[in-house]
């Protein structure tokens, strides 16, 4: 009897039958004991071998993190607990005031997670048996995709029918996908049921027709867009990565005529995209949960949250009513934050190749932690108490009814909601809030589901695991070898899973050293014989045949035990590692945290070839480049181990070594599909041929000094003393040129006294290749851009606007970046700041918008006589000479809105074809100097890449300065500026800076004749650049100079 007299609404059961396994741990940790002992005891004395004492030390560390590992998992398993709900009785107390559920599903790209599996989760869970007007499902779309919104359309209105269907016939599962494809036929003995059951899947099949052909098609048809008024939140404008917030009310459960079929109401559906700019980070997964939090709250908030990944869909519809009892208990449920179900998936072989059912972890360590404060949060298939979820503290006083938590918030119309909500969801409502940080879900972490589960349990709540005899949620499982890594590079969990990357180096050490020391005969192990041989051997078999018993006690099979074996070793030598190293990149400041959404969809020979537990490789990736190097280093080991006892006849070594050749004949066997990968396959899922050939050459690089330990010693000495002399002499030189650095500065204001009126002319190149690596918008913010014909006419009015008020930088695209709002301290400012605003922006969104269509319209191309040049036949690398003069600067009509002169502004595309050698951006300066010339002739050249853009109006006649000078500007060639950034991380990740380059070696190089031209951003003299040399003659008077300047007429 629970308190007040109620019986509980759950029970906890303990686990029967440990005596069996801490017999097993005790005996375990003995053997520990002894093998400790026999590493401290027969450590290598100070005269041997170098690499012997080094590897010693290395296999006794990794046993050591081994061992502690193992401790904390026992602990961990000690004591498991296992959950068993009523929910009979939950339904007798509460039916009539069951708290609300606001359902989160969440996608990101509708490539990789087809819209056709996302709304077949959101019908599961929008069937589930549970009041409908408690229910309240949330699609997240952070792919922005109006095909996404088309199809959750679609799906509210299939749930009219698919919902009653499910209610009357008690159907499992109610994801309307799986529900026919594991019941292909109607019911003989129900013909009722039969004829609704066609009906429906004549429906359903309809429906998923209908939404994939318009995914294949990738746009929604006009004819579509009519029929909701949702469309028109898309504009061409709109992208992935760039677009405003939506949020869009499909069904409000609170609007009497929202019903399905048979008249009964149907749960609020909401879709929601939430703003995305490039300036803003946008946090990833965590960002779209905090935004779902928000927005929900708005609309209904739900007092229980669950959240699911879009391709897990409900496999119990009573799941919801099992977390609800947790929550409710009388006793213990005030104390519950979040209610975790494990993650299965449905598409496993039956050996579970890749090992991702994780079966022993769910059976039995997630129920161990059960019994030690609770499982930690895994991202999908977890129910949250809102409150909790929103950074509130557990205390006792904290309880309250539910009852008066499940009033909807307001009753503002869809449209008003809609439009309120949209704020929420905004890029800059989090800025200086404590969302992402004490509130929501955890930025900045890869793992940033586990961090907030860690958090909350840190705030006094604790949480429940729960494992029903069916299955609450079941996903897709993946279906290649590198799919199945990627994700795990990124789990750093608590509790024994914060070792799951450190044992990475542990791990990595055991696969390589042995088999190294097996080449060089150097033992690590107890003789064959030796007594000391029995820990080990005792603590290897008993580890793995305890292993092997449990995984086949929960339904594992002997060979998925194999598989399992093998990719946790693939794991923990590759994904983990890298995980690791990314870790502690990211603590130090050189790494940012990375998000990879898992493909859902794979081609047909992928997915056969799962089905026929093939391994799946395919992908050039360094992790495979990892797996297969050490999967040779051991197949040489163990040759030349079998080779020593069998063909040379040395039973000397088999005592010695022989539990190295066992480890590396095990790990030989393990490695069976990589060696097929590697060699034999010829099918599309082999080995890459770059990362066998760079597999075998990194394999026989380390196996041939390894051979021979005095070999590896004087080849180590040599390389290292190479070295050095190579670092002395660097540093020698690096020396000599900062001994004495020199730094410039400028009067421009004597220039300006002096030669206002007798400037020489300047042309100013900017160079672009591929505008599908440097988008034309770009560009033209580098130049207000001879690209584009539209810059040209904006040019006429962003240059008056810089001139009247001393903008900087003269970038649009940078200058509206820095500055989002106006100065309220000039009205008149602001009024002209809005107008330019809206002019760029007209601009930026019509050059976006052809980019991405990829040609211009034959509407755009009457405007301007220069689309002629280009005909069909033209490509990137064969077509003519174009030169188009956009604006002309001698013409009395280039002027802007208030009459001044324009710049001359000139397009180029110098000829190219497939059997001349074009010469790359030297060949195309090349063409500009001879262009320009005839044009302009300009007596200073200055050139910059097309990313490059002027951060300083001022900068020109900082280059005047040095060019005008009337002691020594004749012997300048050139003035070069250094390369800067504006998008470098806070700690340069990359190094792109050249900081120390910049402050102290070009000075350097200043002070020794001056620094070397490094491609951009440099002032040259024309006659320099096209071959003059430098003479005491040469020396010119301003006016000459001026006098060389000027346009051809």
């Amino acid at each position: 009897m629970g308190r007040d007299g109620y019986l509980p609404l759950f029970e906890t059961k303990v686990a029967k039958g440990r005596i069996l396994f801490r017999c097993y741990a005790a005996s375990m940790f003995v053997g520990i004991i002894f093998i400790w002992v026999y590493r401290v005891v027969h450590f290598p004395p100070a005269g041997a071998q170098v690499l012997r004492r080094w590897a010693w030390m290395g296999l006794f560390l990794s046993e050591l993190l081994f061992s502690f590992y193992w401790f904390l998992t026992q602990l961990v398993r000690w004591s498991p607990i296992y959950r068993y709900t009523f929910k009979d009785r939950l339904s007798q107390r509460y039916e009539e005031v069951l708290p609300g559920i606001d359902i989160f599903v969440c996608t990101a790209d509708p490539r990789i997670e087809p819209p056709i599996m996302v709304i077949n989760t959101v019908l599961s869970v929008m069937a589930y048996n549970y009041p409908s007007q408690n229910l309240s499902v949330y699609l997240s779309d952070d792919g922005g995709s109006d095909l996404t919104f088309y199809a959750l359309l679609e799906a509210s209105r299939f749930s009219k029918h698919w919902l009653p269907f499910c209610r009357k016939f008690s159907i499992e599962p109610r994801s309307p996908a799986a529900y026919f494809s594991t019941t292909s036929e109607p019911p003989d003995s129900n013909p009722l049921m039969a004829q609704e059951w066609l009906s429906i899947k004549e429906l359903y099949e309809e429906m998923k027709n209908r939404i994939e052909t318009t995914t294949r098609l990738g746009r929604i048809s006009e004819e579509i867009r009519k029929e909701d008024k949702g469309f028109l939140e898309w504009n061409s404008a709109s992208t992935r990565h760039d677009h405003q917030s939506i949020v869009q009310i499909v069904i409000d459960g609170r609007d009497p005529k929202a019903v399905d079929s048979e008249g009964q109401p149907l749960p609020t559906l909401v879709y929601l995209s939430r703003e995305k700019r490039p300036q803003y980070h946008h946090n990833f997964k965590a960002g779209a949960m905090n935004a779902l939090i928000r927005v929900s709250s708005k609309i209904s908030n739900g007092s229980i949250i669950l959240n699911v990944d879009c391709d897990m869909y409900s496999n119990n519809s009573e799941s919801v009513r099992d977390a609800v009892c947790f929550f409710m208990d009388e006793e213990k449920g005030h104390e519950i934050a979040y209610v975790q179900f494990p993650q299965c998936y449905d598409n496993l072989t039956r050996n579970d190749l890749y090992g991702n059912c994780f079966r022993v972890i769910i059976e039995v360590e997630f129920p161990g932690l059960d019994s030690n404060g609770g499982p930690f949060y895994i991202g999908t298939g977890c129910f949250h108490r809102r409150v909790a979820l929103c950074g509130m503290k557990y205390d006792k006083e904290c309880e309250r009814e539910w009852k008066k938590e499940n009033g909807r918030r307001g009753r503002e119309s869809a449209s008003v909601l809609e439009e309120s909500c949209k704020v929420l969801a905004s890029c800059t409502y989090e800025e200086n809030s404590q969302w992402g940080k004490e509130m929501g879900v955890k930025y900045d972490c890869a793992v940033e589901d586990i961090i907030t589960g860690f958090s909350i349990q840190c705030r006094g709540w604790r949480s429940v695991y729960v494992n029903p005899e069916r299955k609450g949620f079941l996903g897709v499982a993946p279906t290649t070898l590198l799919q199945s890594l990627v994700p795990l590079k990124l789990q750093l969990a608590y509790s024994i899973y914060n070792l799951w990357a450190a044992y990475s180096l542990a791990m990595l050490c055991y696969v390589a050293v042995p088999s190294l020391c097996l080449l060089g005969g150097i033992s690590l192990f107890p003789e064959i014989w030796s007594l000391w041989v029995l820990p080990f051997a005792y603590v290897i078999i008993a580890k793995h045949a305890y292993s092997l018993g449990e995984f086949h006690w929960y339904g594992g099979t002997i060979q998925g035990w194999w598989n399992d074996q093998r990719i946790w070793m693939f794991r923990r030598t590759t994904s983990y590692f890298f995980g690791f190293l990314d870790t502690i990149l990211r603590i130090l400041g050189f790494a940012e945290t990375t998000f990879a959404v898992t493909a859902k969809v794979c081609d047909e020979d992928v997915s056969q070839r799962y089905e026929q537990e093939i391994m799946e490789f395919g992908s050039p990736s360094p992790m495979f480049t990892i797996s297969a190097t050490l999967a040779l280093l051991n197949l040489f080991s163990f040759v030349c181990g079998v080779k020593r006892v069998v063909v040379d006849i040395q039973i000397k070594p088999l005592e010695s070594l022989a539990l190295q050749i066992i480890l590396c004949g095990v790990l030989v066997l393990i490695n069976l599909p990589v060696y097929q990968g590697l060699f034999f396959r010829k099918d599309k899922g082999t080995m890459p041929t770059s990362v066998t050939y760079k597999s075998v050459s990194l394999a026989l690089v380390v196996h041939f000094p390894a051979a021979d330990g005095q070999l590896l010693r004087r080849w180590a000495w040599m390389g290292l003393s190479l070295a050095e002399l190579w670092f002395s002499l660097y540093w020698f030189i690096t020396q000599f040129v900062r001994w004495n650095p020199s730094y410039r500065y400028t009067f421009k204001d004597r220039l300006s006294q002096r030669y206002e009126n007798a400037f020489p002319g300047i042309d100013i190149f900017v160079c672009t290749a591929v505008p599908i690596i440097e988008p034309p918008i770009m560009v033209i913010n580098t130049v207000l851009s001879f690209v584009a014909y539209v810059a040209s006419c904006f040019s006429k009015h962003w240059l008056p606007f810089c001139r009247k008020f001393s903008i900087e930088p003269r970038s649009p695209a940078a200058y509206f970046s820095t500055n989002p709002k106006p100065h309220d301290s000039n009205p008149l400012m602001a009024q002209e700041w809005f107008s330019i605003k809206k002019s760029y922006e007209d601009m930026k969104n019509r050059i976006e918008t052809t980019t991405r269509l990829g040609r211009v319209s034959e509407e755009i191309r009457k405007e301007h006589k220069g689309f002629q040049e280009w005909n069909h036949v033209s490509t990137q690398y064969n077509h003519q000479s174009i030169v188009q003069i956009l604006i002309d600067g001698r013409e009395d009509k280039a002027v802007d809105v208030e009459g001044q002169s324009l710049p001359t502004l000139v397009y180029l595309s110098r000829e190219k074809r497939p059997q001349y050698h074009h010469n790359f951006k030297a060949g195309a300066m090349n063409s500009l100097i001879r262009v320009s010339s005839k044009i302009s002739n300009g007596s200073i050249i200055l050139n910059v890449d097309c990313d490059m853009y002027s951060n300083n109006s001022e900068s020109v006649r900082d280059a005047l300065c040095f060019f005008m000078d009337e002691e020594k500007g004749h012997e300048i060639a050139y003035v070069q500026f250094p390369p800067s950034y504006n998008n470098l991380t806070t700690n340069d990740l990359y190094g792109t800076c050249f900081r120390v380059l910049n402050e102290v070696d070009l000075p350097g190089l200043d002070a020794n004749g001056g620094p070397c031209y490094i491609g951009s951003g440099c002032f040259h003299r024309r006659k320099a650049l096209c071959g003059m040399k430098y003479s005491e003659e040469c020396t010119l008077k301003v006016s000459r100079l001026t006098q060389l300047t000027g346009p051809s007429r």
